[in-house]
């Protein structure tokens, strides 16, 4: 092998056709990862939107092939970044001109939490488990749902939360974990109760069960209404 042989390095022995081949590669591999991480959902994302993430992962694989990999030659590596970024120009002039196609390919901001209660159907649409969710309240502060007064999912992924003052705090279902918040489906005291599924606070009478008018679930937990603190 001669060392700074072009031919090599820039096409080896494909054909310049090859190029074309290149590009719909790359917008293959493009829509590939897309629909994968459109379907998986996006609560992993962070700081990026789903988009852009797909543009680095994909643009990532490629720059990693030509780093690694001698047989790969340059110039198919460049039509990728070429491709990608004329996509990219592409995509971004159309969610520009059409907010209907930049929801689907971004999403818009969805609401969790109405005044301290789960927006059941974005639940089931998001497919959010509740020790995940409870997890990101605990980390931003939150102690039970009375304490928040809008929670809204945004396009990256993060949660921003709208809190209640502190003298306008309801009792609600507590997020801690599963170990301080047993649940009943016969409770063991008259007092204030939330619904483990949707929220919702109701007083309930020693001994008895009840059944949630909200989602009608049958399992209910001691409801907080402690202040926030921080």
């Amino acid at each position: 092998m001669t060392a700074f042989d072009w031919q090599r390095m820039l096409l080896d022995d494909f054909p310049l056709l090859f190029l074309g081949e290149v590009a719909f590669r790359a917008l293959f591999a493009f829509i590939v990862v897309f629909v994968f991480l459109k379907v998986s959902g996006r609560r992993g994302i962070r700081q990026l939107s789903l988009f852009e993430l797909v543009v680095i992962l994909t643009l990532g694989s490629a720059a990693g092939d030509v780093s690694f990999y001698e047989d790969v030659p340059l110039l198919p590596v460049a039509m990728v970044f070429a491709s990608l970024l004329l996509l990219y120009r592409l995509t971004v002039l159309a969610m520009s001109r059409c907010r209907r196609f930049s929801i689907w390919m971004e999403g818009e901001p969805v609401t969790i939490i109405r005044e301290g209660l789960y927006d059941l159907d974005s639940l089931r649409r998001l497919k959010i488990s509740s020790d995940e969710f409870f997890m990101e309240l605990r980390q931003q502060g939150v102690e039970h749902l009375g304490q928040v007064r809008l929670a809204i999912l945004e396009t990256d992924g993060e949660v921003s939360l709208y809190f209640y003052p502190a003298e306008a705090v309801k009792s609600g279902l507590s997020v801690l974990p599963q170990e301080y918040r047993p649940a009943y489906v016969r409770v063991p005291s008259s007092t204030v109760y939330a619904c483990t599924r949707c929220g919702n606070t109701q007083i309930i009478e020693a001994e008895q069960q009840a059944i949630c008018p909200r989602c009608e679930n049958t399992q209910w937990t001691l409801a907080s209404s402690e202040p926030r603190l921080r």
